[in-house]
């Protein structure tokens, strides 16, 4: 399991066209992909399983906890991308709701546009 930022202070800024917006880069693929938005509510959880092709959980709002193969929670929130490999056992729980975006896709590469949490 790896913990990416894919918050405004981890984009580019673009001013083309008379633009003004930062966008930060996800991915990149030649590869089929399922994108999906999850919301799990109020002590949501998706439970216990391995991940059946490379998977990305973008945190979009609110926060919750991921674990991987070990029983140790590690706390994610808004701005937070949470990168499990094929085959991976993970989990994502909330006390008190999140929504995000989920990619799964053989080709994922989060490391090539995203900068790790720190």
């Amino acid at each position: 399991m790896e913990i990416y930022r894919f918050d405004k202070d981890s984009g580019k800024k673009f001013t083309q066209f008379n633009s003004d917006f930062v966008m930060t880069r996800i991915l990149q693929t030649k590869h089929e992909a399922h994108i999906g938005c999850m919301h799990l509510d109020q002590n949501g959880i998706v439970g216990f399983h391995q991940a059946v092709v490379p998977q990305l959980l973008l945190i979009l709002s609110g926060e919750g906890y991921v674990r991987g193969e070990k029983e140790e929670y590690i706390k994610v929130q808004s701005g937070e991308a949470v990168f499990w490999n094929k085959e991976e056992w993970h989990e994502t729980k909330t006390d008190n709701g999140l929504t995000a975006l989920v990619i799964e896709s053989e080709g994922l590469n989060p490391a090539r546009f995203l900068p790790n949490k720190k």
